[in-house]
């Protein structure tokens, strides 16, 4: 099944974690490695859209919140290098939105 077009990616979720180097579940470097960082959070938001339109969500479970869904896609980084991940994301119970909720890099197809 595809989500919704106009599913939310927060600014926020991209620059104060994803982006940020954190001591714990760090992400930043890894997205490093294609390129991307504070300055061009856009082109993240961007290329997560992209995963968003072009591929399949697969129910991952359903939580007192809402149902959790996984895509798995590529980043097409600023630097050109290719990074595979699974994208998470929630439609909301309260109000039927659906969010970006984090990514996890996946280390089948990035091996």
């Amino acid at each position: 099944m595809k989500l919704p077009l106009d599913s939310i990616i927060s600014e926020r979720k991209l620059t104060e974690y994803l982006l940020a180097l954190r001591f714990e579940d760090d992400k930043s470097g890894f997205l490093a490695l294609a390129g991307y960082n504070l300055e061009n959070w856009e082109k993240l938001a961007e290329d997560l859209r992209h995963i968003l339109e072009d591929n399949e969500a697969e129910l991952l479970r359903t939580t007192e919140y809402g149902d959790m869904y996984q895509i798995k896609g590529s980043l097409a980084g600023p630097n050109g290098r290719i990074l595979n991940v699974n994208t998470i994301w929630i439609r909301l119970n309260k109000n039927g939105e659906t969010r970006f909720v984090t990514l996890i890099p996946d280390k089948e197809a990035n091996t």
